[in-house]
Protein backbone atom coordinates (compact mmCIF):
# COMPACT_ATOMS: atom_id res chain seq x y z
CA UNK A 1 0.00 0.00 0.00
CA UNK A 2 3.02 2.31 0.70
CA UNK A 3 4.31 1.90 -2.76
CA UNK A 4 0.38 3.23 -3.90
CA UNK A 5 0.52 5.89 -1.07
CA UNK A 6 4.04 7.39 -2.30
CA UNK A 7 3.00 7.14 -6.26
CA UNK A 8 -0.09 9.10 -5.63
CA UNK A 9 1.82 11.65 -4.03
CA UNK A 10 4.20 12.11 -6.51
CA UNK A 11 1.53 12.92 -9.14
CA UNK A 12 0.06 15.87 -6.37
CA UNK A 13 3.45 16.88 -6.19
CA UNK A 14 3.96 16.64 -10.34
CA UNK A 15 0.41 18.65 -10.25
CA UNK A 16 1.72 21.41 -7.82
CA UNK A 17 4.60 21.91 -9.89
CA UNK A 18 3.01 22.62 -13.18
CA UNK A 19 -0.42 23.63 -12.50
CA UNK A 20 0.15 26.55 -15.14
CA UNK A 21 0.95 23.92 -17.58
CA UNK A 22 -1.25 21.57 -19.73
CA UNK A 23 -0.99 18.70 -17.42
CA UNK A 24 -1.82 15.53 -19.48
CA UNK A 25 -2.52 11.71 -17.55
CA UNK A 26 0.19 10.83 -19.29
CA UNK A 27 2.33 13.11 -17.34
CA UNK A 28 0.93 11.70 -14.28
CA UNK A 29 1.44 8.26 -15.22
CA UNK A 30 5.38 8.95 -15.66
CA UNK A 31 5.15 10.31 -12.05
CA UNK A 32 3.42 7.89 -10.75
CA UNK A 33 5.74 5.51 -12.99
CA UNK A 34 2.21 3.63 -13.62
CA UNK A 35 0.12 3.21 -16.58
CA UNK A 36 -2.16 6.04 -17.71
CA UNK A 37 -5.50 3.51 -16.73
CA UNK A 38 -3.70 2.60 -13.63
CA UNK A 39 -2.15 5.81 -12.25
CA UNK A 40 -5.72 7.86 -12.70
CA UNK A 41 -7.82 4.96 -10.97
CA UNK A 42 -5.36 5.06 -7.85
CA UNK A 43 -5.48 8.22 -7.94
CA UNK A 44 -9.35 8.26 -7.54
CA UNK A 45 -9.45 5.18 -5.15
CA UNK A 46 -6.85 7.09 -2.38
CA UNK A 47 -8.28 10.84 -3.16
CA UNK A 48 -12.07 10.19 -4.20
CA UNK A 49 -11.49 12.44 -6.91
CA UNK A 50 -10.20 12.02 -10.91
CA UNK A 51 -6.97 14.19 -11.51
CA UNK A 52 -8.65 16.12 -14.17
CA UNK A 53 -11.27 17.80 -11.13
CA UNK A 54 -8.61 17.93 -8.74
CA UNK A 55 -6.68 20.18 -11.07
CA UNK A 56 -9.55 22.30 -11.94
CA UNK A 57 -10.36 22.64 -8.39
CA UNK A 58 -7.01 23.49 -6.72
CA UNK A 59 -6.51 26.21 -9.83
CA UNK A 60 -9.42 27.61 -9.17
CA UNK A 61 -8.16 27.52 -5.41
CA UNK A 62 -5.08 29.48 -6.58
CA UNK A 63 -7.23 31.66 -9.25
CA UNK A 64 -9.28 33.09 -5.84
CA UNK A 65 -6.85 33.54 -3.72
CA UNK A 66 -4.98 35.45 -6.33
CA UNK A 67 -8.25 37.91 -7.29
CA UNK A 68 -8.48 38.51 -3.32
CA UNK A 69 -4.63 39.43 -2.69
CA UNK A 70 -3.59 40.83 -6.21
CA UNK A 71 -4.67 43.72 -8.19
CA UNK A 72 -5.02 41.43 -11.32
CA UNK A 73 -7.35 41.00 -13.99
CA UNK A 74 -9.81 38.06 -14.27
CA UNK A 75 -8.73 37.56 -17.55
CA UNK A 76 -5.59 37.81 -16.94
CA UNK A 77 -5.82 35.37 -14.07
CA UNK A 78 -8.16 32.59 -16.20
CA UNK A 79 -5.19 32.51 -18.90
CA UNK A 80 -2.19 32.01 -16.07
CA UNK A 81 -3.34 29.43 -14.47
CA UNK A 82 -4.48 27.34 -17.69
CA UNK A 83 -8.45 28.19 -17.68
CA UNK A 84 -9.04 27.67 -22.33
CA UNK A 85 -11.60 30.69 -22.03
CA UNK A 86 -12.47 33.76 -19.63
CA UNK A 87 -16.21 32.35 -20.21
CA UNK A 88 -15.21 28.63 -19.29
CA UNK A 89 -13.58 29.95 -16.01
CA UNK A 90 -16.04 32.30 -14.80
CA UNK A 91 -18.34 29.75 -15.39
CA UNK A 92 -16.18 27.12 -13.20
CA UNK A 93 -15.62 29.72 -10.40
CA UNK A 94 -19.71 30.58 -9.93
CA UNK A 95 -19.86 26.56 -9.53
CA UNK A 96 -16.95 25.93 -7.13
CA UNK A 97 -17.53 29.10 -5.24
CA UNK A 98 -21.32 30.56 -5.65
CA UNK A 99 -20.23 34.13 -7.03
CA UNK A 100 -19.06 35.87 -9.62
CA UNK A 101 -14.72 36.09 -10.11
CA UNK A 102 -15.18 40.19 -10.67
CA UNK A 103 -17.22 40.17 -8.30
CA UNK A 104 -15.36 38.50 -5.90
CA UNK A 105 -12.12 40.73 -6.64
CA UNK A 106 -13.84 43.58 -5.72
CA UNK A 107 -15.42 41.96 -2.52
CA UNK A 108 -13.91 39.14 -1.40
CA UNK A 109 -15.91 37.34 1.07
CA UNK A 110 -15.03 33.67 2.79
CA UNK A 111 -15.68 30.89 0.10
CA UNK A 112 -14.93 27.38 0.72
CA UNK A 113 -11.59 26.83 -1.34
CA UNK A 114 -10.21 23.36 -1.96
CA UNK A 115 -7.88 21.45 0.54
CA UNK A 116 -5.08 19.61 -1.84
CA UNK A 117 -4.21 17.88 1.26
CA UNK A 118 -1.10 15.20 0.36
CA UNK A 119 -2.28 11.68 0.60
CA UNK A 120 0.80 10.63 2.58
CA UNK A 121 -0.86 13.00 5.17
CA UNK A 122 -4.04 11.72 5.00
CA UNK A 123 -3.20 8.30 5.03
CA UNK A 124 -0.90 8.13 7.97
CA UNK A 125 -2.99 6.57 10.98
CA UNK A 126 0.13 6.13 13.70
CA UNK A 127 2.86 8.28 14.44
CA UNK A 128 5.96 7.11 13.11
CA UNK A 129 9.45 7.51 15.15
CA UNK A 130 12.23 9.67 13.37
CA UNK A 131 15.71 7.96 12.66
CA UNK A 132 17.57 10.74 14.49
CA UNK A 133 16.83 13.72 16.97
CA UNK A 134 15.81 16.75 15.52
CA UNK A 135 16.96 20.42 16.42
CA UNK A 136 14.07 22.66 18.06
CA UNK A 137 14.15 26.31 16.92
CA UNK A 138 12.44 28.55 19.72
CA UNK A 139 12.20 32.31 19.37
CA UNK A 140 9.97 34.91 21.10
CA UNK A 141 7.33 36.78 19.01
CA UNK A 142 5.02 39.09 19.83
CA UNK A 143 1.44 39.47 18.37
CA UNK A 144 -0.93 42.95 18.33
CA UNK A 145 -4.34 42.51 19.88
CA UNK A 146 -6.96 41.28 17.19
CA UNK A 147 -9.91 39.27 16.48
CA UNK A 148 -10.19 35.65 15.45
CA UNK A 149 -12.83 34.55 13.57
CA UNK A 150 -13.68 30.80 14.69
CA UNK A 151 -15.69 27.75 14.23
CA UNK A 152 -15.91 25.74 17.66
CA UNK A 153 -16.64 22.18 17.65
CA UNK A 154 -18.42 20.04 20.77
CA UNK A 155 -15.58 18.16 22.83
CA UNK A 156 -12.82 17.92 20.86
CA UNK A 157 -9.30 18.45 22.31
CA UNK A 158 -6.84 17.47 19.42
CA UNK A 159 -6.87 18.16 15.21
CA UNK A 160 -8.46 14.34 14.38
CA UNK A 161 -11.58 15.05 16.88
CA UNK A 162 -12.18 18.50 15.52
CA UNK A 163 -12.11 17.05 11.62
CA UNK A 164 -14.72 13.97 13.40
CA UNK A 165 -17.04 16.60 14.70
CA UNK A 166 -17.17 19.75 12.62
CA UNK A 167 -15.41 18.09 8.66
CA UNK A 168 -11.98 19.19 7.22
CA UNK A 169 -13.20 21.61 4.84
CA UNK A 170 -13.63 24.44 7.34
CA UNK A 171 -9.81 24.90 6.33
CA UNK A 172 -10.61 26.05 2.91
CA UNK A 173 -13.16 28.68 4.04
CA UNK A 174 -10.87 30.21 6.82
CA UNK A 175 -8.02 30.27 3.99
CA UNK A 176 -10.16 32.23 1.93
CA UNK A 177 -10.20 35.26 4.05
CA UNK A 178 -7.32 37.19 4.41
CA UNK A 179 -5.26 36.71 8.12
CA UNK A 180 -2.91 38.85 9.65
CA UNK A 181 -0.97 36.50 10.13
CA UNK A 182 -0.64 34.89 6.68
CA UNK A 183 -2.66 31.55 7.14
CA UNK A 184 -5.14 30.29 9.71
CA UNK A 185 -4.69 28.81 12.98
CA UNK A 186 -5.69 26.03 15.40
CA UNK A 187 -6.06 27.07 19.01
CA UNK A 188 -6.47 26.06 22.41
CA UNK A 189 -8.88 28.32 24.05
CA UNK A 190 -8.45 29.13 27.74
CA UNK A 191 -11.79 28.51 29.63
CA UNK A 192 -12.78 31.86 29.48
CA UNK A 193 -13.41 32.00 25.59
CA UNK A 194 -15.07 28.40 25.45
CA UNK A 195 -19.13 28.49 25.36
CA UNK A 196 -20.94 26.09 27.32
CA UNK A 197 -20.91 22.42 25.20
CA UNK A 198 -18.10 23.54 22.59
CA UNK A 199 -14.56 22.64 22.40
CA UNK A 200 -11.50 24.19 23.29
CA UNK A 201 -10.35 22.95 20.06
CA UNK A 202 -11.12 25.21 17.20
CA UNK A 203 -9.78 26.39 14.35
CA UNK A 204 -9.47 30.22 13.13
CA UNK A 205 -8.37 33.17 11.60
CA UNK A 206 -6.48 36.27 13.14
CA UNK A 207 -8.06 39.07 11.42
CA UNK A 208 -7.54 43.30 12.43
CA UNK A 209 -9.19 44.73 15.41
CA UNK A 210 -11.15 46.70 13.26
CA UNK A 211 -12.32 43.82 10.69
CA UNK A 212 -15.59 44.59 9.70
CA UNK A 213 -16.35 41.71 6.77
CA UNK A 214 -18.70 39.28 6.51
CA UNK A 215 -18.45 36.44 9.14
CA UNK A 216 -19.79 32.56 7.99
CA UNK A 217 -22.50 31.49 9.20
CA UNK A 218 -22.05 28.75 12.12
CA UNK A 219 -18.55 31.01 12.88
CA UNK A 220 -17.85 33.42 16.40
CA UNK A 221 -15.50 35.96 16.78
CA UNK A 222 -13.58 36.59 20.06
CA UNK A 223 -11.03 39.46 20.44
CA UNK A 224 -7.38 38.22 22.23
CA UNK A 225 -4.87 41.28 23.64
CA UNK A 226 -1.54 41.70 22.87
CA UNK A 227 0.69 39.30 23.82
CA UNK A 228 4.18 37.59 23.87
CA UNK A 229 4.40 34.08 22.45
CA UNK A 230 7.35 31.68 22.39
CA UNK A 231 7.20 30.08 18.84
CA UNK A 232 8.39 26.56 19.06
CA UNK A 233 9.28 25.43 15.27
CA UNK A 234 10.78 21.60 14.37
CA UNK A 235 13.03 20.91 11.23
CA UNK A 236 11.67 20.57 8.09
CA UNK A 237 10.13 16.85 7.20
CA UNK A 238 8.92 13.96 5.34
CA UNK A 239 5.00 14.75 4.74
CA UNK A 240 4.56 10.90 5.91
CA UNK A 241 6.61 12.46 9.12
CA UNK A 242 4.08 14.65 10.29
CA UNK A 243 2.99 12.89 13.48
CA UNK A 244 6.56 12.43 15.03
CA UNK A 245 7.38 16.38 13.88
CA UNK A 246 4.55 17.31 16.33
CA UNK A 247 5.35 14.51 18.98
CA UNK A 248 8.85 15.87 18.65
CA UNK A 249 7.73 19.29 19.28
CA UNK A 250 5.47 19.12 21.93
CA UNK A 251 7.74 16.95 23.74
CA UNK A 252 9.93 19.85 23.82
CA UNK A 253 7.69 22.23 24.76
CA UNK A 254 6.96 19.93 28.24
CA UNK A 255 10.38 20.09 28.96
CA UNK A 256 10.71 23.68 28.49
CA UNK A 257 11.38 26.11 31.55
CA UNK A 258 10.14 29.74 30.20
CA UNK A 259 11.72 31.12 33.50
CA UNK A 260 15.36 30.69 31.94
CA UNK A 261 14.66 33.56 30.08
CA UNK A 262 12.83 35.35 32.56
CA UNK A 263 9.09 34.10 31.68
CA UNK A 264 6.11 31.79 33.00
CA UNK A 265 3.65 30.42 31.11
CA UNK A 266 0.25 32.37 30.27
CA UNK A 267 -2.74 30.74 30.65
CA UNK A 268 -5.03 33.62 30.09
CA UNK A 269 -3.83 33.25 25.60
CA UNK A 270 -4.91 30.07 23.61
CA UNK A 271 -2.06 27.79 22.42
CA UNK A 272 -1.73 28.08 18.96
CA UNK A 273 -0.87 25.77 16.32
CA UNK A 274 -0.18 26.18 12.84
CA UNK A 275 -0.40 24.02 9.89
CA UNK A 276 1.93 20.93 9.30
CA UNK A 277 3.89 21.92 6.44
CA UNK A 278 7.45 19.34 5.97
CA UNK A 279 9.18 22.83 4.36
CA UNK A 280 9.55 24.83 7.05
CA UNK A 281 8.57 22.32 10.15
CA UNK A 282 6.16 21.87 12.83
CA UNK A 283 4.91 25.02 14.80
CA UNK A 284 3.38 25.74 17.57
CA UNK A 285 2.88 28.90 19.42
CA UNK A 286 2.28 29.36 23.55
CA UNK A 287 1.71 32.32 24.75
CA UNK A 288 4.46 33.89 27.85
CA UNK A 289 4.40 36.69 30.77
Amino acid sequence: MQEQIEAVQRMQDYIKAHLSEDIKLTDLAKAATYSPWYARRLFISLLGITPSDYIRRLRLRQSALRLRDEKVNVSDVALDLGFGSVDGYTRAFAREFGCNPKQYALNPVPIRLFNPYGVKYNNTGSIKAMQQSKNIFIQLIEKPERKVIIKRGKTATDYWAYCNEVGCDVWGLLTSIKSISGEPVCLWLPEKYIKDGTSKYVQGVEVACGYNGEIPDGFDVISLPAAKYLMFQGEPFAEADFGAAIEQVQTAIKKYDPSIIGYKWDSENPRIQLEPIGSRGYIELLAVK
